[in-house]
């Protein structure tokens, strides 16, 4: 499969979130293309653990390097830059990817919400913050990454917390992408990946996959084949949800702004026929 112009053995990635999940999928699937990378995870028990796997799946010479980092410190973020410049002396790939749920509804759990957003938000923040101008300078292709959420768009009632801070994602994406794409001579390009139902760590604890459920090395195979093809928005379906689908979630709930329904109206019990017939296709 044709790769971006990034996607070069020699070349270095470094991946937040790498201990499990999306980040140690990916980690294992550049390492397999020859890229040198940098898992990036608080959890040392974890990072360990990803970083015998990722050796494993190595080819080409690739190497890899482990660094404990919680993402919610700016510091932190930036000591990961250092070690993975003076490590590899490039980045082509930064995956900010690091994520917590467990938030809470709107008026409950402040501690929860702190953390959410923390890591959530604040580490995809200081993430850009820390690496994307020194990623300009070296001028040369790479990618930026932001790891986003369905739930960002369409904002499903529970973890309101999460939702936050995964459309701030969004926002903070598209806004990093238009000045990128408007900043003299610079070739680096940023991206959202919008996972859909996807088995990892956050998910695991309810035991077997679920059928419709993605594994997280397909949704690693997805992000770059979408890459490739020039995609900002990668969204992903899974074994259940067709791009259709999404397609169709995600118009209902920009209806609510532009018909003036209730917000998300979607669940709520005056609009549960009215939203069946429009997904069936009957309105």
């Amino acid at each position: 499969m044709t790769q971006h112009r990034a996607i070069q053995p020699g070349r270095a990635a470094v991946i937040t979130g790498a201990g499990d999940g999306i980040g140690l999928a990916a980690a294992r699937t550049l390492a397999d293309l020859g890229l040198n990378v940098v898992l990036a995870d608080r959890d040392e028990a974890k990072l360990g653990a990803a970083l015998r796997s990722v050796a494993t799946a190595a080819r080409d010479g690739a190497q890899t390097l482990g660094v404990a980092c919680d993402v919610a410190d700016f510091a932190q973020v930036q000591r990961l830059c250092e070690r993975a410049f003076e490590r590899f002396g490039d980045v082509a790939v930064l995956m900010n990817n690091a994520g917590v749920a467990g938030g809470g509804h709107a008026f409950e759990n402040p501690d929860g919400w702190r953390r959410v957003m923390g890591v959530n938000l604040g580490g995809v923040i200081n993430g850009v913050h820390a690496f994307t101008q020194r990623m300009i300078d070296e001028g040369r292709p790479a990618v930026i990454v932001n790891t986003g959420s369905k739930q960002g768009i369409t904002a499903p009632p529970g973890d309101t917390a999460y939702n936050v801070s995964k459309a701030a994602i969004k926002t903070l994406t598209e806004g990093l992408a238009h000045t990128l794409r408007n900043t003299a001579h610079c070739q680096v390009s940023a991206h959202l990946l919008i996972p859909g139902f996807t088995f990892t760590g956050m998910t695991r604890r309810a035991g077997e996959k679920p059928p419709g459920a993605w594994t997280a090395d397909q949704v690693a195979a997805f992000m770059l084949e979408r890459l490739a093809a020039g995609d900002f928005y990668i969204l992903c379906p899974d074994n259940d949800v067709t791009r259709e689908i999404d397609n169709k979630r995600i118009a209902w709930a920009a209806g609510d702004l532009t018909q003036n329904r209730p917000a998300l109206s979607r669940w709520h019990r005056d609009y549960t026929a009215p939203f069946e017939a429009y997904m069936a296709g009957e309105e």
